[in-house]
């Protein structure tokens, strides 16, 4: 039996993607202060972008919809990627960290991916 959903809270792609961002958040703090309003701040951005894109697709009741927030959620997950290639190329974060959160957030890519594909299905 499938179990219903309350809410976006309840799907799995959002519950994994803010569990990034408070990772991604927790490491800003590492960033040089002069990176605060600039990398830091777009990094911020686009992990809550992550998250909220998700939700709002979610709320809009229309599976095209839903499906056009999960795309722009998946650019945002490829945002992060390149922000933090930049953040290990200028040596504001170690490469094993680079690797972890790089991993993570393909991670979140894949089950958003599964998600609009369910989208997709019940087009």
């Amino acid at each position: 039996m499938k179990q219903k959903t309350e809410g976006f809270e309840d799907l799995k792609v959002w519950q994994l993607a803010r569990k990034i961002k408070k990772e991604i958040f927790n490491l800003c703090r590492e960033f040089p202060i002069d990176e605060k309003f600039c990398l830091v701040s777009q990094i911020k951005r686009a992990a809550i972008s992550v998250t909220a894109n998700i939700a709002e697709g979610y709320g809009r009741y229309h599976y095209q919809e839903n499906i056009q927030f999960c795309r722009i959620a998946r650019g945002s997950i490829n945002e992060l990627i390149d922000h933090f290639y930049t953040a290990v190329d200028e040596g504001y974060i170690e490469k094993y960290k680079f690797e972890f959160l790089h991993s993570l957030l393909r991670e979140v890519e894949k089950v958003l991916n599964g998600y609009i594909s369910y989208l997709q299905r019940r087009l």
